[in-house]
């Protein structure tokens, strides 16, 4: 399977295809995304809550994005990758978001990075990174990495004069240099807003159909992480009972003796080699 471009996606959407996205961590859950046939990875900054247990992606540092984001690129090394810029790593300065969006380039293999929020000094962070080519991402609705300032994570764009700011968010983005913006907890009908006043793909978790692809964390999709689900997650199956149910059979045979079966979970030897060091080495009871 060949790796999708930009060009590929605005084929998809000219064509009415939609793009399918979906978070991973880690080396193997990239590798059974690709072979699922996923049109897009994002290496979320929400790994701070689902591989890492902090409360929020607050803490999250650029070393351990770019770790993640380079197992992730092992693991799905023909699939299209976005790294996603953690909190402080761009809002500094022009130079270091561009340094900060070089490392996901040049040392995880990325092919684009995203950024959360809107206004001038956003935008002239996009400018600057996607200045020195680097593809940009951008990130409206609800952004987690800025709870504080919107009161909690809670859905955005309720109301007309609100609905009209992330429209004129998503089109400034646009000008910006964005490739593509994720709208993120919007109503349905806020995101057929934005994707009509905008002519770059836009991507949606949790902004309903109307957008040109769909984002979900996959271990939101799989019932893996449980520590609490969003309204707009669909769960495909409930990948933690059966792993902790795993896990209980486990502990409960190895204190049994039920595993491991010498006959089956164990090396083959000849056995008057078996003879030898049942005479000369084991005691004998």
């Amino acid at each position: 399977m060949a790796k999708k471009s930009i060009i590929d996606f605005r084929q998809m959407i000219k064509s009415g295809e939609k793009i399918s996205f979906l978070t991973a961590y880690d080396y193997l859950t990239a590798k059974y995304e690709e072979r699922a046939g996923i049109d897009m990875i994002l290496v979320g900054d929400s790994l701070g809550n689902v591989e890492l247990g902090y409360d929020s992606t607050i803490p999250v540092t650029m070393d351990e994005m770019i770790s993640h984001a380079s197992a992730v690129r092992r693991g799905a090394p023909d699939t299209f990758i976005i790294g996603d810029m953690p909190f402080m790593s761009y809002q500094i300065s022009d130079e270091t978001a561009i340094i900060n969006a070089g490392r996901f380039i040049k040392e995880a293999g990325c092919d684009a990075i995203k950024l959360e929020g809107a206004g001038k000094q956003i935008c002239d962070r996009v400018r600057a990174i996607a200045g020195v080519g680097i593809m940009v991402m951008g990130h409206i609705g609800l952004t987690p990495q800025f709870t504080a300032k919107l009161g909690g994570l809670k859905a955005q764009g309720k109301t007309a004069e609100a609905a009209r700011k992330l429209v004129e968010e998503a089109k400034e983005l646009e000008e910006a240099g964005c490739f593509a913006i994720l709208i993120e907890g919007v109503p349905a009908i806020v995101g057929k807003a934005i994707k009509e006043n905008t002519s770059i793909p836009i991507l949606s978790i949790g902004g309903g159909s109307y957008a040109d692809g769909q984002l979900l964390i996959y271990a939101d999709m799989l019932g893996y992480y449980d520590d609490f689900t969003p309204k707009f997650v669909k769960r495909y199956c409930n990948i933690g009972e059966i792993v902790q149910k795993a896990f209980s059979d486990y502990i409960r045979e190895v204190k049994s003796g039920e595993f491991p079966d010498d006959s089956i979970h164990s090396y083959k030897i000849k056995p008057e080699e078996a003879e030898k060091i049942e005479t000369e080495l084991c005691k004998k009871k």
